[in-house]
């Protein structure tokens, strides 16, 4: 199986699944000499584990990373960075009804058909517990770009909306954790909430946008013209599960609008522009600007209500989910989102600090 390998410069190779004994990942590309506050990694790891409120999977799950190389006294040494999370309370149990069926909208019928086998319990490699180690190596990729200012909230359940700009928010970190939604707008978070806990008693799921802010991107992040910006920002979210679609700065929006309307004109003969509708980027390029786009997750698969579907040996059948699943992903999808955002970052950070190094070694 290819494809476990993300980044460029700054690399993370991740192994393991859902229901197996763990899972870990390998951090190529760290340089040396960075003091990691563990503390905030596990931090970043408590926002994303399960069983934090009653709007998500209740699997109990301590998540508890351990380091196993390329770390001395809490400082990296420039080696690969070696960790593993082991898995301690899955039930794969609630797996043998679906041995030899396929889950509507699941990854089943897709993996048995490429791979000629599958891992049934928990979707194995294809379950989100894989992003568990996309924060790991996010939260120490965080504390190589520290002065960046990565910040995500929910920004829409199925049809309820915050209608304001992010400018508009307050997007302290006290404020979008304080909501079990992680949504910094108290009015719509509460209708939020109520509306996933209704939409669970019917045995359903229910989707929707995960906005996220970057601030302090010096100019010049981005290698044209395939690693543009915005194109493996895109690549980072689409990766993640659940994940339907990216836009960013005006994205669809902008369609409708003229260039005489959509242009950011310079405000500042330092390259500051009246308006944004770039979204922080241009030619693939950084600008300085702040960086702002929105995911769209969809609705979980798994759902507690019969479906008809079909078996490996090409029947009809109908199946009903078990087990323990988010009724909503949003709110344990936003350190996953600002995980793979500081990956990216910190890759363009490497080109940034290498191509700066060539230039001293030029002269």
């Amino acid at each position: 199986m290819a494809g476990n390998i993300f980044g460029n410069l700054f690399r993370l190779t991740t192994f393991g699944e859902s229901h197996g004994n763990a899972l870990g990942g390998i951090i190529d590309g760290c340089p040396a000499g960075i003091k990691l506050n563990f503390e905030k990694i596990q931090y970043e790891l408590n926002r994303r584990r399960p069983g934090q409120s009653s709007i998500v999977t209740q699997r109990n799950e301590p998540d508890q990373v351990n380091f196993l190389s390329g770390i001395m006294e809490d400082i990296t040494t420039g080696t690969p960075i070696g960790f593993i999370v082991y898995n301690k309370d899955y039930k794969s149990k609630d797996y043998n009804h679906i041995k030899n069926i396929y889950r509507p909208s699941h990854s089943d019928f897709t993996y048995e058909k490429k791979y000629g086998i599958r891992d049934y319990r928990g979707g194995g490699r294809s379950s989100a517990r894989e992003t568990i180690c996309r924060v790991v190596a996010g939260a120490i990729a965080k504390q190589l770009i520290k002065d960046i200012k990565i910040i995500s909230y929910v920004s829409s359940v199925g049809n309820i909306s915050v209608n304001k700009s992010y400018k508009d928010l307050n997007l302290s970190k006290k404020m979008i954790e304080h909501s079990p939604i992680r949504c910094p707008d108290p009015d719509i978070s509460k209708k939020m909430i109520s509306m996933i806990h209704e939409i669970k008693k019917k045995g359903d799921t229910i989707g929707g946008t995960i906005t996220c802010v970057i601030k302090n991107v010096p100019v010049g992040f981005g290698e044209p013209v395939f690693q543009k910006l915005h194109a493996e920002l895109a690549r980072a979210m689409l990766s993640i599960n659940a994940v339907k679609g990216f836009e960013y700065g005006s994205g669809f929006r902008g369609t409708k609008l003229t260039g005489s309307q959509h242009n950011d004109l310079f405000d500042t003969p330092n390259g500051i522009t009246k308006t944004n509708l770039s979204g922080g980027i241009q030619g693939g390029i950084s600008n300085g600007m702040d960086i702002y786009f929105k995911i769209a997750f969809k609705p979980v698969a798994t759902i507690m209500r019969k479906q008809k579907t079909i078996d490996k040996y090409g029947n009809f059948v109908f199946m009903e989910g078990k087990g323990r699943h988010d009724p909503c992903v949003l709110p344990r999808a936003i350190p996953i989102v600002e995980s793979m955002t500081a990956l990216v970052l910190a890759d363009y950070w490497m080109y940034k600090k290498l191509s700066k190094y060539s230039s001293i070694i030029e002269k």
